[in-house]
């Protein structure tokens, strides 16, 4: 109980203190409040870049698999060299793999290429023209908001039909309902049968600007001999890595390749996006931060200035006190507690001050997300850097002598 009295005398002391000297509180917390929005800024961007990456990479599929010739990331120069030599994945090989695979729900081989894509007298450049069978639709978790997708008997080279992105059904059909209709790639007429619900983007690249085929069509008619990646779907999360080692293995004796022989294909997975984001984000914040943190540092000498400029003109208020029976340990937590409001009220101002630039960044920039975790280190980081800037004035003034303190004018 006696502590919390001193806690009480001392937080009164220091308010009326702070209150005494407006502009000396205002001018030392504008160190404190630039910090505290520089730093609260950076994780919140990062916070917020975090989670939109997620919600996109998500759209791969944890429980999906995908062959390539190519390893996604964390690649030499001389392993891209490597990597281009293996020969290409096959339609055959895709085929051998789906009747050969126990622990899969879904196989469906895929390549891609960007072509141009005509309605009447409309057309479209750039467009993903996807070549792939019906199992598409379970492996890479799309959705078709209008009429159908590829059916088995289409995947077999029936009629020329297609599936058509979000934004190719808008910049091609604008008002007019797609479904039924045909448009031209390579000058062969497909069939309209569906439309993909949207799926925004990924990477800056568009998920709605694409046309979806039946691969044994698109063989030919768009690349003569296309490098075929291969989509598999695993059947339970559980055994995702019983799953993994099976498709390696299958892969392996489809290829022929003997035992001490490497694997001429990659198995890609999305955690392998995740971990490399993540990494690449962990980098930039320990930069990001320790920049941003100079901010705090500066703000920090500046309270510790103004906290020994106030230890001076108080040195006979110390005296007094002093000298009707305060404490050391009343006198440093008095000048602790008042830096640390400082800091406090410093700390305050610039989170409503990064609340209103993240707002703004979100909506007209990049996602900036500022979490209940953000807000609560950055209070910390005040209260902190308000404890340690304030502790070698509080320090010198808990060890004056009455007496000498007394005779100061």
């Amino acid at each position: 109980m006696k502590f919390v009295a001193e806690i009480n005398e001392s937080l009164g002391i220091s308010w009326n203190a702070l209150r005494a000297n407006k502009m000396r509180s205002v001018l030392a917390t504008l160190g404190i409040v630039i910090g505290i929005v520089t730093v609260t800024l950076m994780g919140a961007a990062i916070n917020g870049l975090n989670q939109a990456f997620i919600r996109n990479v998500s759209a791969l599929g944890a429980d999906v698999f995908y062959v390539s010739r190519f390893k996604w990331f964390n690649n030499t120069y001389e392993d891209w060299v490597s990597m281009r030599k293996r020969p290409k994945i096959t339609l055959a090989e895709s085929d051998a793999l789906a009747r050969q695979l126990t622990l899969a729900d879904a196989v469906a081989p895929t390549a891609d290429n960007e072509d141009s894509v005509k309605y009447k007298n409309r057309s479209a450049s750039s467009v993903d023209v996807v070549g792939t069978t019906e199992a598409y639709l379970q492996t890479s978790g799309v959705d078709v908001a209008q009429g159908r997708f590829l059916t088995a008997a289409d995947a077999r080279g029936g009629q020329p039909t297609c599936v058509i992105g979000n934004d190719v059904a808008t910049n091609l059909f604008r008002a007019d309902p797609p479904l039924g209709e045909r448009i031209k790639i390579e000058d062969q007429s497909f069939l309209v049968v569906g439309v993909l619900e949207k799926q925004g983007t990924m990477f800056g690249y568009s998920l709605d600007n694409r046309v979806v085929i039946p691969l044994r069509q698109y063989i030919g008619l768009v690349e003569r001999n296309p490098g075929i990646d291969i989509q598999v779907k695993v059947g339970d999360l559980a055994h995702l890595d019983e799953a993994r080692e099976e498709l390696r293995q299958v892969m392996r004796r489809i290829r022929h390749l003997r035992p001490n022989q490497p694997d001429n294909f990659s198995i890609n997975q999305q955690d392998e996006i995740v971990k490399w984001f993540h990494n690449q984000t962990a980098t930039i914040a320990v930069i990001g931060l320790f920049v941003t943190s100079l901010a705090l540092f500066v703000g920090g000498i500046g309270i510790m200035n103004i906290m020994f400029v106030s230890v001076v003109e108080r040195t006979r208020e110390i005296g007094v006190r002093k000298a009707i029976g305060a404490k050391r340990r009343n006198i440093l937590l008095q000048f602790l507690i008042e830096s640390a409001g400082v800091c406090l009220m410093g700390g305050l101002i610039g989170l409503g001050i990064a609340w209103v630039i993240s707002l703004a960044v979100s909506k007209w920039l990049f996602p900036a997300t500022l979490s209940v975790t953000i807000v609560t280190l950055s209070l910390l980081v005040s209260l902190l850097t308000g404890v340690i800037s304030g502790f070698l004035p509080a320090w010198r003034a808990a060890r004056m002598d009455p007496v000498e303190a007394l005779r100061s004018e």
